[in-house]
């Protein structure tokens, strides 16, 4: 008998085992999303009994539909808004009339369900704490159903793990930002940012409304460095390019007090820093490696631009060949951390792309790129400027280059929103009295100007300085 039981104990034991158990992934299929019924009601409640002031300040506050978890409160919501936004008077009788005239009376429930929610919340007074709670639910939502489609991808698209690295990133900020990032501007509310815009620029004089670049032409043409606009600034090597992106980063970030990012491919950090120090200093760091002491006046202008750029909120990132999925992460970070308000990159192909597609044509990896660039100028809401090699163009001209130079891709040209076409003549000066004549001459050829007009900002460059100012126009380039 015995040794008929035993088995049987045995083969029954691990079933009942199975039986009874549940993975997470069920246990949280069986659940429902985060959601708060009763403050939804509340929220709803309060609107209908005090339309002018709850229906707003829910805008104010950036409520949406969405943000209701129950579809009927988001049908009661999203009609009790539309007739608040054309100054219809919303009351019990007449909201039940509309209701019905749009088909989803028996969405909500029937009369008795509308009933119900004007007279839920007796009081207002939990209003604010109570779209709070709605709000989080939301948030809640939101991070439950973007891990559960990164859990879902990152089974099916395991070779593209950086592309997808950066989209939960991307997901992930746009949640802490409280928006949802497939969600759209009203035409409403683009028309009060133009608005805006618009005053600002009447009130300021007719100054620029973007960030001051410290050129003037440069400030005029583009009406300064706006919000989600890439400006490519090309040139051949030697030309200055770095140097003329670090006299921006200089004005923006020091003279301006505005928090900036420098990403350097090419560069470490200590060497960046070296050469905006020296240049804000107006100090020929040649001097050192010619022997010549420093007076007292240079070491006070040394000391002072030290203090300004350690106290600065300027940040620099020098990982060499940088992916662009890297960069989107970084800045992203830092946008948030630090609120940055324009981002330089030195130079564009320098940079890397990691996705499959990109693999074996460098085109389609400049392409990715660039357009990775104004996609984060648009995210993020700030200035980008990139710095990009021009090929050899120019040389067999003789001069003066084109957009067409850029180096291989002509998605460059589509994406930016400003190019800038660097150069100076002695560069190709044909003897050496010549190139002493031309000396410090230099251009930036506004090419391309999405929002303005174009063409030639005369400059001039001291090399012992690495800085380009501004040159008068009857300093004519020699033909």
């Amino acid at each position: 008998m015995s040794t008929d039981t035993a088995p049987a104990k045995k083969k029954n034991g691990p079933e009942l085992q199975k039986s009874s158990y549940q993975s997470d992934e069920e246990k949280i299929a069986q659940r429902s999303l985060p959601n708060a019924t009763g403050p939804e009601k509340s929220l709803l409640s309060s609107m209908l009994q005090d339309p002018a002031e709850y229906v707003m300040r829910s805008e104010e506050m950036g409520l949406t539909p969405e943000h209701f978890y129950h579809p009927s409160h988001q049908a009661l919501y999203k009609v009790i808004r539309d007739l608040s936004n054309i100054g219809t008077k919303i009351e019990l009788v007449s909201l039940t009339q509309t209701l019905m005239d749009r088909g989803i009376l028996e969405n909500i429930g029937g009369p008795s369900a509308l009933t119900e929610i004007y007279t839920y919340s007796p009081t207002a007074a939990h209003f604010d704490h109570h779209l709070g709670i709605v709000k989080d639910k939301f948030i809640l939502r939101n991070i439950i159903n973007s891990c559960t489609e990164a859990i879902t991808r990152s089974y099916e698209d395991q070779e593209e793990v950086a592309g997808l690295l950066d989209e939960v990133e991307q997901r992930i900020f746009a949640i802490r930002e409280g928006a949802d990032i497939e969600q759209a501007p009203t035409v409403k509310e683009d028309v009060k940012k133009v608005i805006e815009n618009f005053e600002k620029y009447l009130a300021g004089g007719g100054q620029p409304m973007g960030i001051k670049t410290g050129y003037s032409q440069l400030d005029s043409m583009s009406n300064g460095l706006k919000a989600g606009e890439m400006f490519i600034i090309a040139a051949r090597p030697s030309m200055g390019k770095t140097s003329f992106v670090m006299n921006l980063v200089e004005h923006i970030c020091l003279d301006q007090k505005l928090p900036s990012m420098v990403f350097s491919c090419e560069m470490t950090s200590e060497q960046i820093v070296q050469r905006l120090l020296f240049a804000r200093a107006k100090y020929a760091i040649s001097n050192l490696r010619n022997g010549f002491t420093p007076t007292k006046a240079d070491l006070v202008r040394i000391k002072n631009a030290a203090q300004e750029i350690a106290e600065s909120k300027l940040f620099i990132d020098d990982t060499a060949g940088i992916s662009i999925s890297e960069l989107r992460a970084k800045a992203r970070r830092k946008k948030k951390e630090e609120d940055i308000q324009c981002i330089a990159i030195d130079y564009l192909q320098l940079m890397k792309s990691t996705s499959k597609q990109a693999q074996g044509s460098r085109e389609r990896e400049i392409a990715e790129i660039s357009a990775g660039l104004k996609a984060l100028a648009k995210e993020l809401a700030i200035p980008v400027l990139v710095l990009a090699q021009l090929n050899r163009g120019p040389e067999n001209r003789g001069g003066s280059p084109r957009m067409s130079d850029l180096r291989e891709s002509g998605s460059i040209e589509q994406d930016a929103d400003m190019i800038g076409l660097l150069f100076r003549t002695a560069y190709y000066a044909e003897d050496q009295e010549q190139r002493d004549e031309q000396d410090g001459i230099a251009e930036l050829n506004l090419a391309k100007n999405r929002n303005g007009p174009t063409g030639s900002i005369p400059l001039t460059f001291i090399k012992e300085l690495m800085r380009f100012e501004t040159r008068a126009f009857d300093d004519s380039v020699p033909e």
